[in-house]
């Protein structure tokens, strides 16, 4: 069986062009409400806005693809985040703003539990680790692209916003050329999202997501700060981060085929553990550059396996909920991770980035070592 059918790259594609939107706008957004003169206060608060609005949205979006099925759902999710996009021309103010960016919120989570439960229900236990490393890549690429978009093309509101419009509703017409099957006959079972948090046998991939946001969230957040604190110049910071994330790329193929082959657990445990080294490679002064391409390649690819652990432990029927639980666990931790790390840098030294990072790391790889029983191969549960 192939495993990048027709439906999962066209599905690919457009998440490809939903997150070059997404990258471009989280990049301009503070910056419009700075040359409106609002305070920081409220830059801030616009952000946690959309940041509330992925919480509604992961929540929400079960219910709808048990009632509409995979493809309608994704019409929706996208032409809500259209209409956040839309929104953000009609008038310029806090509150405007704020509600606005709520909205594309709660579209953008849509997109990510449509997108991700549709490719685990696509896959197997032999090649889910694959397809979530392909959705992990297209997502870093479309980050990049957006970045580099912002570098290149005039970034004032009225020009950039039916850009960014256009390309959600671009997004979906490679969704109109191809039907993701919903498994009909399995939703009428009603599963709870919260019920998903009290499995045991699926609780390290859920640990692992909250793991996954505390670091994705604190490396994005503040190692640019870091970097700034070492007299790293804006070009260099970019050129750091750009490092960072394309190792983030490189390393998903390759991790998710291995985790399809030797199975999540095993993968899981040499990631973690490879984590820990990078913190530790950073906090002697080793070579950034090496450094931050195995903090990378190691960090950046624990959110797929994680989530993909988790997904071989529950039925068909529950793939959903579980997909929402998992993308609440992370979004969770990439809102906690980042303000704990950043009171301990501001009270102690900027090199507590890397000791939390490390520590909950270390957390994480003890909990994965106490696993009893055998993990089951891929090929048992095709």
């Amino acid at each position: 069986m192939n495993t990048y059918t027709r439906p999962v790259q066209l599905l690919l594609c457009g998440l490809l062009l939903l997150t070059l939107a997404i990258a471009v706008l989280n990049t301009l957004v503070p910056l419009w409400l700075a040359r409106e003169n609002l305070p920081t206060w409220q830059v801030g608060m616009v952000g946690s806005s959309y940041f509330t609005g992925n919480l509604v949205g992961t929540l929400l979006t079960g219910h709808l693809i048990k009632r509409m099925g995979f493809n309608r759902s994704y019409y929706i999710a996208s032409a809500i985040f259209a209409v956040g996009c839309v929104g953000l021309g009609v008038m310029v103010g806090f509150w405007s703003w704020m509600f606005w960016r709520f909205v594309a919120g709660v579209g953008c989570a849509m997109i990510w539990v449509v997108v991700e439960s549709a490719l685990m229900s696509s896959g197997t236990s032999r090649n889910r680790g694959r397809l979530l490393a392909a959705y992990m890549m297209v997502y870093y690429v479309g980050t990049v692209l957006g970045q580099l978009m912002v570098s290149k093309l005039p970034t004032d509101l009225l020009t950039v916003l039916p850009v960014m419009t256009g390309l959600v509703l671009a997004a979906i017409l490679p969704m109109l050329f191809a039907r993701i099957n919903n498994q009909q006959d399995e939703t009428h079972v009603s599963t709870r999202v919260w019920s998903m948090f009290t499995l045991r046998q699926a609780r390290l991939g859920v640990n692992g997501c909250i793991i996954s946001g505390i670091v994705l969230g604190s490396l994005y957040g503040l190692m640019p700060l870091y970097l700034n604190h070492q007299g790293v110049s804006d070009s260099g910071i970019g050129f750091w981060m750009a490092v960072m994330v394309s190792a983030g790329i490189v390393g998903q193929w390759p991790v998710g085929r291995l985790a399809d082959r030797y199975g999540r657990l095993l993968v899981l445990r040499v990631q973690v553990f490879v984590v820990i080294l990078g913190c530790l490679a950073m906090l002697s002064n080793a070579a950034m550059a090496p450094a931050l391409f195995v903090l990378g390649a190691s960090g950046f690819t624990l959110y797929p396996v994680a989530m993909a652990w988790a997904c071989e432990k529950v039925e068909h029927h529950q793939l959903v909920s579980m997909n929402q639980a998992l993308l609440l666990s992370y979004t969770i931790g990439s809102l906690l991770g980042p303000t704990l790390t950043a009171m301990l840098m501001q009270n102690y030294s900027d090199n507590l980035l890397f000791v939390m990072i490390a520590c909950v790391s270390f957390v994480y790889l003890l909990m994965l070592l106490r696993k009893a029983g055998h993990h089951p191969t891929p090929v048992a549960h095709a």
